[in-house]
């Protein structure tokens, strides 16, 4: 598990917007975390939480279609 995986998801999720569009379905963080780990970005919630804090992210949804504001470009 590592921060540098939060990183590569978010990087990923940038650049693509099938990926994108998966996640920003997701209500949870645990689910967040859990189906990031299926897809093999191995990281615990405090990691996501950490790097989050770290960029000044917020992990909330806005809009219709769900949309979130942490993918990194």
């Amino acid at each position: 598990m590592s921060k540098n995986n939060v990183e590569k998801l978010l990087f990923a999720g940038g650049a693509d917007k099938t990926l994108r569009l998966k996640y920003n379905q997701i209500e949870s963080k645990e689910n967040f975390v859990m189906t990031a780990a299926a897809d093999g970005f191995e990281f615990s919630l405090e990691e996501l939480d950490a790097v989050l804090k770290a960029e000044d992210l917020s992990f909330e949804s806005e809009g219709n279609p769900r949309c979130r504001s942490i993918w990194l470009r």
